[in-house]
């Protein structure tokens, strides 16, 4: 029977186009660029659980002992060892839906202009946001961990000797900024005894911009970032992170140090963003996109520190 005889119905013609235009569509939607997301950039994504479980468990590790200098024939080998804490973290699925009626199916068949992408491309962007927010935010009801709150990371109480007592960076002297972030590294490396070093500075849009852009030196030969970076033994890499902004205590905006590799923190993603095959529903074609997350996992908190107030 032909779609013109029966209208909720496209015929073999309108078919071949409609499958051959959302492939087209499909393939679009996995290489769209959107607006940064940085907690898609910041955190190594693992996948290796795989699709279809329901929670991710693991440990995290502290490692004990050390060595000594032993003579001829010792016996007496010190032993080290590591210990761990199981966790868990829940996997939630994500879900969302586009579609096109049969109307704009037949019209885009008849003028040769194709059916519109965007759709598919929100339907994506919509995962990838979600996705983000779980990378960087914990939810208690979803079982899940974020990056900015995750439990056992250090807090560290900076002080408050900038202009009028205040805490934040703007009040602060190069100097005083410069201790600040030494103060957040010596809060990683001295209870771990140096094992833990972090490499990465993480701060909210203004103040990165702050010490982006602040000259130092009698000639104002340089920014203070750039001082930062060419004279700390640790910190090699300075990022900004828009949620950062009002993330600490009584809405203060707060700075994150850590060590971002997959050895010590991970964004469980079991299933990528994936379509499936388009279902008939009354007078429209839905396409319905699935993905599974988990949030974060930090293997060694100890290796994370955050400062309020900045």
């Amino acid at each position: 029977m032909s779609g013109e005889n029966n209208p909720m119905r496209l015929d073999s013609n309108e078919s071949v186009f409609f499958n051959r235009e959302l492939a087209y569509i499909k393939s679009r939607s996995y290489d769209a660029k959107y607006a940064e997301l940085k907690g898609l950039t910041l955190i190594p994504i693992s996948t290796e659980a795989g699709a279809g479980v329901n929670e991710i468990v693991y440990h995290q590790y502290r490692g004990v002992g050390f060595a000594k200098v032993i003579a001829d024939y010792a016996k007496d080998f010190p032993r080290v060892d590591i210990y761990g804490i199981e966790k868990s973290v829940k996997v939630k699925g994500i879900g969302d839906s586009y579609g096109y009626s049969i109307k704009e199916i037949r019209a885009s068949q008849r003028t040769g202009k194709g059916l519109d992408q965007r759709r598919a491309i929100t339907a994506r962007r919509a995962h990838d946001e979600m996705m983000n927010r779980m990378a960087l935010k914990s939810n208690a009801v979803d079982g899940t961990y974020g990056l900015l709150d995750f439990p056992g990371i250090t807090e560290v109480t900076l002080q408050n000797d900038g202009t009028g007592s205040s805490k934040t960076w703007a009040s602060k002297t190069p100097d005083q900024i410069v201790r600040d972030i030494n103060d957040m590294v010596n809060a990683v490396m001295g209870p771990t005894s140096a094992r833990e070093v972090p490499d990465t500075l993480l701060l909210p849009i203004a103040q990165y911009n702050d010490i982006a852009t602040r000259r130092i030196g009698e000639a104002g030969e340089k920014t203070l970032m750039k001082y930062i970076l060419e004279n700390s033994p640790y910190i090699k890499r300075i990022d900004w992170l828009a949620e950062l902004k009002n993330f600490g205590a009584g809405g203060t905006n707060r700075a994150l140090i850590g060590r971002f590799d997959e050895e010590h923190i991970t964004l469980e993603i079991p299933q990528p963003f994936e379509q499936f095959e388009a279902q008939q529903e009354g007078m429209e074609y839905t396409i319905p996109c699935h993905s599974e997350c988990a949030g974060v996992i930090i293997y060694y908190p100890l290796a994370f520190a955050y400062a309020d107030g900045i």
